[in-house]
């Protein structure tokens, strides 16, 4: 027999880092329905003591589109339990702002596929008066450059853009890098727009480059993609709390990770330091168990 995917199942398989028996569950294409399971995802997660401290958009690269047959933005929420800070704004110490490179061990064990995503993050110091970019920018506190962690419970990393958002939108951790005020991108805020569309990444793994990103990309670009996520969640009746920091969506697509691997980000013209981490975890070379 076949069930219904359930807030309590996908939350378990991702606490647990497993993957799903897809011939025990039934395909979930309604969107409303994804909403509200991961509605009941994060009632879970805050009755066990969590608190939400922003957000994740995918799905902001039209890039990847086909290579995973979503083809719209998705969102949920991300979580003091699942966000790790690597730095912090320049000390007076340092009137440069010139921070090295952002390091960090990370344990994937814990997430089910794990793979990575090159983002921008920004943080809001109040909710955007309109949904637009430079609504945004005229909210918005600091920015900074962060890796974040996605997990897959669907084998294969194939799902429906339901199933996707049902299951929190993929979302495992942020490593967020040292951040800088909104006020480094200058005082002009269509150049700043213009600026965060234009930046060029740079993916490395173990030192080689493996994957190149600009931030027009991501709808045209972060402040952009924050912009889209405030219009939708109007449309929901609900808006962007201030405080909440959003990461914006992969500038690449998604990369694998494995044991051992060094990962290490070049945020190009950007005053952002950039991002390594070192993944780390019991070497086992055998796929994460299946949850039944």
């Amino acid at each position: 027999m076949t069930a219904e995917l359930s807030a309590e199942i996908l939350l378990e398989a991702c606490d647990r880092g497993r993957t799903l028996d897809r011939a025990k569950y039934l395909a979930l294409t309604d969107l409303a329905r994804a909403e509200a399971l991961q509605t009941g995802i994060a009632v879970a997660r805050i009755a066990r003591g969590e608190r939400p401290v922003g957000y994740k958009i995918g799905f902001t690269n039209r890039s990847i589109w086909p290579l995973y047959g979503v083809f719209h933005p998705i969102w949920g929420p991300i979580w003091n339990t699942t966000v790790r800070h690597v730095g912090a704004f320049p000390s007076a110490a340092d009137p440069s702002g010139n921070a090295p490179t952002a390091e960090v061990d990370v344990d994937c064990t814990h997430f089910a596929q794990p793979r990575l995503e090159p983002e921008i993050v920004v943080g809001l110091r109040e909710t955007p008066r309109r949904n637009t970019p430079r609504a945004v920018f005229d909210a918005a506190e600091w920015i900074a450059h962060g890796f974040e962690i996605v997990q897959c419970p669907y084998p294969d990393w194939r799902f429906t853009a339901a199933e996707a958002i049902a299951a929190q939108s993929l979302h495992g951790a942020l490593i967020l890098g040292p951040r800088r005020p909104i006020a480094s991108l200058g005082n002009d805020p269509d150049a700043a727009i213009e600026r965060l569309g234009a930046v060029d990444f740079e993916l490395f793994r173990d030192g080689t480059l493996v994957a190149r990103g600009r931030g027009a990309d991501v709808l045209d670009g972060p402040l952009h993609a924050i912009a889209h996520l405030a219009h939708e969640m109007s449309l929901r009746g609900h808006s962007i709390e201030p405080g909440a920091m959003i990461s914006t969506g992969t500038l690449t697509d998604a990369q694998p990770l494995r044991i051992g691997q060094c990962w290490s980000s070049r945020p190009g013209e950007l005053d952002l330091p950039g991002v390594a981490i070192r993944v780390t975890g019991a070497a086992d070379p055998t796929p994460p168990p299946v949850l039944r």
